[in-house]
């Protein structure tokens, strides 16, 4: 290809002058080329095809050696498969016949195996190759590709699609890329390139892969695909192909890969399949030779020709020592020009069909040496509207134009500006006529706090305290009030204004997360005595109300009035803030246990009454107890009376024991009793209070000769005790609670069935091999529940139940479950035990069975009770059954089975299966049993089946069962038992009327004359919150 330029690298040249080329050249007279190609009758570049080539140029090459003293010869290495070329490679390396050079292979896979650092056959000699055009083979130190590889491609689509110059084309950035199935080596590894994501390509231009024809269709037909553009490698046929399939919208464009194909310079008359088609090809050859195989010459013969050309070129200058610096080298394929990496840079063309004479023409050249692309036809006849390539974008029909964009933008521009001047206008009026009115925010503009703004105080201990509280939010903060407005101060919350609902006037305050500091002095558990509050602390607190006090009885509000603990509120930095003050107007002075004396004599308020107010405030700080604690007097009605009558004793003041002071206290302690004075006059003012406090505060930090930062270091490090001390409490309760939880859990389900829903929330099923399941009821249930009252039913129940879950604590078994009268036990699950089930519940039946014979009835005394028991053994399955309330479930034809067992047995029987009667004789314990016969189990037929008697060498106190012959008059029998032993008890309320409403319980307190005249007669069922507490 002509019109190249030299090349900038050298990286062949510096493969010739490697140490395998001087080894080569220095020990043999001559010099062997191996030539590595396919022999097949179809690949371009099969030795067929590329043989008479290569002889030529030997033939060529031989001459102009000569000339230089040295010698070539050839050996062939042919192959039909690339995957096996390792094989052979390695035989020859073997046998020490590889040359000083390799040309070929031309598949890529055979070329990476020979020029990879990690897998390669570790060949360092050059390898002159006319293909190989994959990735893998890219930046490989002896490679050389005289034709172009698949990373020029991907170069030319990646500044392609970015290439708008002269109007021709717009900027691109998305593709469809349809890859075929059945692709030539040269297509396969290009679109391999254009797919692989590491590439640029795929980095800087969306495009989306169709791998099937089906998917192409689809693609082509859809009115929101995604791209304009499609590209494919192959030949003009596959385009034929296409559109004979599927009609072809006018705004797509195809770009065709066929880079080796003469056609389109040969014949100039287009397919009439390519009017939307852009071809990237190679430029017209011109081969400068005439060999010919079968009248055929295709560009991987004139590469291989041309190869050994060049190695022998090489090799010539390198034995003269007059190599250097650039190659550039003619040969049948024309002029070669290879860069940094040994691959050959060329023009490629792109190719257009023009509309008026129907003939191929080239539109672009893309220069690979520099990556530029320039226009060849500034006037093409093109397909599409304007003569110009189409938008890579579709054009969606719904999209509204860019005219219609701005006519909208601009109509909702003028309404979003007109809408927002009316807003303010109407703000600005109703601003105005809320400065003339007292309540200014508007009802409509309260609304309840949101979940996140929690309060800090103990909701526990708000329900515990005896005050009426309305929270709400306010967001518009805006103060107007000429007298609050500017009020601003780090210690006073701020004023937003007053809100008017129709119970009542309420100011609008700033809220305050850790509630009043009376809360806060009354929670001893977040704010502990001894490491949070301690004696700095509650002279800071003191000092932050001085402060504000301060500040407030030196603005235009004067005085406060109402202060107290309540009024004094607590932020979340533990910022002790003054509130409710300004409301003097509007609210009147109230007398409690913080009003001056002179104000309970005479109502009004003063600043003086503040500072003896303050003084109650520090005497609760101190002490952290009641307001106005005093040990002499509890009543609050007594105190205001005493302070507001004086005896002639003395002023009656809460309680402060200077006697017991310490030091650091007793100036702090002189100076709340000069703020409490009788006398007005002689209390000092908040501007002394708070120096004074200042002053104690420095004092106690020089005694303990620390500073600020130690100080800080110390409360945090005993603070971070308290802590410890609570989360260790805490979480003695919380493991205190949980196991109280788990042990109910464990009462309610297996233990590994628990375990699994606390670890996982399910409980997978499982399949027992073998089990055994007991089943019984009380024979006659119904006529006892006929002759006794619903609680009684309960009671007696619950009796018979307690007495059998204490026989079942001493037996390897599992209680399913109770429903009515019926009793269900396994054994064998969940815990597998061997034969031990069958041996378990054998056990278990016979003491159940002694037990109820011996239990009483105590509604009914001597009235018998009857039970029947059924025992079988057999697979089943066990899970979990539902979410809430779950159960532990059995299921299969061995629970069906025992519960048979059950119904067809007769009563004070155990009614034992053949398969039982099986494991318990493989067991070493002797069990007593006799044959009752074959028996028919609804749903099985007839059974041989068995009644448990005992066991041999123990006593069981078993009741007698009744024969056969009595068991059909058993009910009948029991009802005139029951009829009998009521009427025995005496008539009218004390028989069978009373019953009715009475329980077991109550009745036996009345016969035993325990229950007091005037008691109730029912008993109630107590629900607390403590799951442990019952009656």
């Amino acid at each position: 290809w002509s019109g190249l330029q030299p090349l900038r690298g050298f990286l062949f040249v510096a493969l010739v002058e490697s140490r395998m080329l001087d080894k080569c050249m220095k020990s043999k007279p001559k010099y062997t080329m191996n030539i590595v190609l396919l022999e097949d009758q179809t690949s371009d570049w099969s030795l067929r095809f590329v043989k008479v080539a290569v002889l030529q140029a030997i033939e060529a090459d031989w001459q102009l050696n000569i000339a230089a003293g040295t010698e070539t010869s050839v050996t062939y290495h042919t192959n039909l498969l690339c995957l096996c070329l390792r094989r052979h490679l390695f035989v020859l390396q073997t046998k020490g016949e590889v040359g000083c050079a390799m040309l070929g292979p031309s598949c890529t896979f055979a070329t990476f195996f020979m020029v990879d650092v990690e897998i390669g056959l570790t060949l360092t000699i050059p390898i002159i190759s006319a293909g190989s055009f994959g990735l893998s083979c890219d930046y490989k130190a002896n490679l050389t590709r005289l034709l172009p590889p698949a990373r020029k491609i991907s170069n030319f689509f990646v500044h392609f699609w970015n290439f708008t110059r002269h109007g021709l084309k717009m900027h691109w950035g998305r593709a469809y890329v349809y890859k075929k199935a059945d692709q030539t080596e040269d297509c396969f590894w290009y679109i391999n390139a254009l797919e692989a994501p590491s590439v640029q390509f795929a980095v800087s231009i969306s495009r989306e892969m169709l791998r099937s024809n089906k998917e192409l269709k689809k693609a082509i037909q859809s009115e929101d695909r995604h791209s304009n553009v499609f590209i494919l490698c192959g030949t003009p046929d596959d385009i034929t192909t296409i559109k004979n399939e599927t009609t072809i919208p006018p705004e797509i464009v195809f770009i065709l890969i066929d880079i080796y194909n003469h056609g389109y310079h040969t014949n100039m008359t287009a397919n009439p399949s390519m009017d939307n088609v852009l071809v990237l090809t190679l430029p017209e050859r011109q081969y400068n030779n005439t060999v010919f195989y079968n009248n055929t010459l295709n560009d991987y013969m004139a590469g291989y020709h041309d190869g050994v050309l060049l190695f022998g070129h090489v090799l010539r200058q390198r034995l003269i020592r007059e190599l250097r610096g650039r190659y550039l080298c003619a040969g049948m394929g024309g002029h070669y020009v290879l860069d940094e990496n040994g691959d050959r840079d060329v023009n490629f063309s792109v190719i257009y069909t023009s509309t008026i004479d129907k003939q191929y023409k080239t539109l672009f050249v893309f220069d690979t040496s520099i990556n530029e692309t320039r226009v060849e036809d500034s006037t093409p006849s093109l397909p599409w509207p304007g003569s110009q390539l189409p938008d890579d974008k579709p054009i969606n029909p719904n999209d509204l134009k860019t005219e219609d964009i701005i006519v909208i933008v601009l109509s909702v521009s003028v309404m979003v500006v007109t809408a927002i001047a009316l807003i303010f206008y109407r703000q600005n009026m109703k601003e105005r006529q809320n400065q003339k009115r007292w309540s200014h925010i508007s009802q409509d503009l309260i609304g309840p706090l949101d979940g996140k703004e929690l309060s800090l105080i103990d909701e526990d201990n708000r329900k515990d305290s005896c005050y009426q509280i309305h929270r709400a939010r306010y967001d518009k903060k805006v103060p107007l009030h000429s007298l609050l407005l500017r009020i601003d101060y780090y210690n006073l919350t701020k004023f937003y204004g007053t809100v008017k609902f129709e119970y009542g006037l309420f100011g609008v305050f700033e809220f305050c997360e850790r509630g009043s500091l009376r809360y806060v002095l009354n929670d001893t558990i977040s704010y502990p005595e001894k490491t949070f509050m301690d004696l700095e602390f509650k002279i800071s607190v003191m000092y932050d109300i001085a402060k504000g006090m301060s500040y407030l009885h030196s603005s235009n509000i004067e005085v406060h009035g109402r202060l107290k603990s309540s009024n004094c509120v607590v932020d979340n930095r533990m910022v002790v803030k003054i509130t409710d003050f300004g409301c003097n107007t509007i609210l009147n002075p109230c007398k409690d246990l913080w009003t001056a004396p002179e104000h309970l004599r005479k109502q009004g308020i003063s600043q003086k009454g503040d500072v003896y107010s303050f003084a109650i405030i520090a005497q609760e700080i101190i002490l952290r107890k009641k307001p106005f604690f005093t040990q002499a007097c509890s009543d609050i009605a007594e105190k205001l009376s005493m302070v507001q009558y004086p005896s002639q004793t003395g002023f009656f003041r809460p309680d402060l024991n200077f006697e017991t002071a310490a030091e650091n206290e007793a100036e702090l302690y002189m100076l709340i009793k000069n703020c409490w004075e009788e006398d007005p006059e002689r209390r000092p003012d908040f501007k002394k209070i708070e120096g004074s406090l200042g002053k104690i505060f420095s004092n106690l930090h020089n005694q303990a000769n620390e500073s600020y930062m130690d100080n800080l270091i110390r409360r945090l490090q005993m603070y971070s005790r308290n802590l410890e001390h609570l989360v260790e409490e805490r979480t003695s309760l919380y493991k205190a609670e949980r196991d109280r939880a788990d042990k109910l859990n464990f009462l309610l389900l297996p233990a590994p069935v628990v375990r699994s829903l606390k670890e996982t929330g399910s409980v997978e099923p499982e399949l027992f091999d073998e089990v055994t399941v007991y089943f019984s009821d009380i024979v006659g249930f119904t006529t006892l529940c006929q002759y006794s009252t619903p609680m009684e039913v309960v009671d007696m129940l619950n009796d018979i139940y307690k007495n059998f879950d204490r026989i079942l604590d001493h037996h390897d078994v599992y209680k399913v479950e109770t429903i009515g009268d019926a009793y269900m036990v396994a054994s064998g699950l969940p815990r597998r035990n061997g034969n031990r089930h069958a041996v378990d519940i054998a056990h278990m039946a016979l003491d159940i069975l002694a037990f109820v014979g011996t239990f009483q009835l105590q509604h009914l005394p001597g009235i018998p009770l009857w039970i029947r028991i059924g025992v079988h053994s057999g697979p089943c399955a066990a899970g979990v059954v539902g979410n809430k309330m779950p159960r532990y479930c059995l299921f299969g034809d061995t629970v069906n089975t025992a519960s048979r067992m059950e119904s067809t047995g007769l009563p004070l029987r155990i009614h034992v299966s053949q398969p039982t009667i099986n494991i318990l004789q493989r067991t070493d314990c002797k069990f007593e049993y006799e044959q009752r016969g074959e028996t028919f189990l609804k749903g099985k037929g007839n059974e041989m089946t068995y009644w448990l008697t005992g066991v041999t060498g123990t006593e069981y106190n078993l009741p007698t069962p009744p024969t056969a012959e009595n068991f059909q008059r058993l009910k009948q029998d029991l009802s005139e038992m029951i009829v009998s032993s009521l009427e025995n008890r005496g008539p009218g309320t004390n028989g069978m009327e009373k019953r009715k409403t009475l329980s077991t319980r109550v009745r036996r307190r009345e016969t035993n004359g325990s229950q007091e005249d005037g008691l109730p007669e029912y008993l109630h069922l107590a629900i607390t919150d403590i799951p442990s507490t019952y009656l």
